[in-house]
């Protein structure tokens, strides 16, 4: 048994799984809430281990506080007798630019790298910089793995992944797209490849990343060619509280007009748009179903939601030449029966024709086309944790 922990610091949170390797049985798992913020009633601890989940109210000063309070949890807990048996840590870093193309070890180097490229994911990569630094301190005996949302999606043609803009921006700063959600797209496109019965080599399928955070992605023959977010997670379709794809000629307009600065223009198209923006009542996709009946304003964020999903798998199909599968994967991809079927309906004049009892499943991992379609739908549960884990696993084993 060689013991792994998975980890994902956010700006807030920390959430993590520790597996047994290589069998890939999850020992524990759970996630601290709302570091370094005012509490509310709620519970903001939560570790489920042997089925039984152990729920507290604590407060944070910081992530260091929260890190150490999870390890000793582990122990007190009797997950693990001493830090020592944990082997390796796998890091989610949001994005790791052109300098990463697949996991790594951390070195002085990586941690530079991460720390340079805060820029393209502000919200998320000083949190993914920082739990490295604060695990390496309090594990310093595990191998230390940064594994990056964006790796995945450096196998996009230039074409795709270049803007329109002066190619002197790319030279100089980087400007392009690159994606994000590429741990989930890798997982759930292998997945896929093992639902139809093919060598991930012969398949070209459509993963739809649908959750708070929303990313779909044209994935041939188990590499990605096209993804819908762009040089950070704000691009592509509209989510829970980003806007998406906007003309910047009108972001211009409202700064004007409201006298806004950049960073107050960027948070309002990061925290405040998508369908929070648009239902001006909720970004939860259930509460917006709840009320989409009687509510004009949530039945409109549903609809423009579901409308960018529909046009991006559409266009992936197009630039894939055909596909084997399409893919629903994250948080209402995985559990809302109403988005899906709206979806699958949009592409009956290809052929795809829904099975409605299996549409109903939520969260688990089905079939969801009728035997007789032109191609597959599936539901396919994401598992980042398990892919983190098997990269350091590999790199474990590279590294020896």
């Amino acid at each position: 048994m060689t013991k792994i922990l998975s980890v994902n610091a956010g700006s807030s949170s920390l959430k993590f799984k520790l597996l047994d390797m290589p069998a890939e049985n999850v020992i524990a798992e759970g996630v601290i809430e709302r570091i370094d913020t005012v509490l509310d009633e709620d519970d903001n601890v939560t570790i489920k281990v042997d089925g039984e989940k152990h729920k507290t109210r604590k407060e944070f000063k910081d992530h260091e506080v929260a890190i150490n309070f999870l390890l000793e949890q582990l122990i007190s807990l009797g997950i693990v007798e001493s830090l020592d048996e944990i082997k390796g840590v796998g890091h989610r870093v949001v994005s790791g630019g052109e300098w990463f193309n697949k996991s790594v070890v951390v070195d002085e180097d990586v941690l530079k790298k991460i720390h340079r490229l805060a820029a393209y994911a502000p919200l998320h990569n000083p949190a993914n910089e920082l739990g490295i630094k604060l695990f390496t301190k309090m594990i310093p005996g595990a191998l230390q793995v940064a594994v990056f949302d964006t790796a995945f999606h450096q196998t996009m043609p230039e074409q795709n992944y270049l803007y329109g803009l002066p190619y002197e921006y790319y030279t100089k700063y980087g400007a392009r797209k690159y994606g994000a959600h590429g741990t989930s797209h890798k997982y759930v496109s292998e997945q896929t490849a093992k639902l139809l019965g093919k060598p991930l080599e012969e398949t070209k399928i459509v993963t739809l990343h649908i959750g708070a955070g929303a990313s779909i992605s044209a994935i041939n023959k188990g590499k990605s060619v096209d993804t819908s977010m762009g040089f950070t997670p704000i691009a592509g379709l509209i989510m829970a509280t980003r806007v998406g794809d906007v003309d910047v000629s009108l972001v211009k307009y409202i700064m004007e007009k409201e006298g806004l600065s950049g960073d107050e223009m960027l948070d309002i198209l990061n925290n405040k748009s998508g369908l929070l923006g648009i239902s001006t009542i909720s970004s939860d996709m259930r509460d917006l179903e709840d009320v989409q009946e009687t509510n004009h304003h949530a039945n409109l964020a549903i609809e423009m939601f579901v409308d960018r999903i529909i046009k991006y798998t559409a266009q992936y199909i197009v630039e894939l030449g055909g596909v084997d599968a399409i893919a629903f994967t994250a948080g209402v991809g995985e559990n809302s029966p109403e988005t899906r079927e709206t979806v699958m309906k949009a592409f009956e004049f290809m052929g795809l024709k829904i099975n409605d009892e299996a549409n109903h499943t939520r969260g688990e991992e089905i079939e969801i086309s009728t035997p007789d379609s032109s191609f597959k739908a599936f539901i396919v549960p994401t598992n980042e944790e398990l892919e983190i884990a098997r990269d350091v696993m590999n790199l474990m084993e590279t590294s020896k």
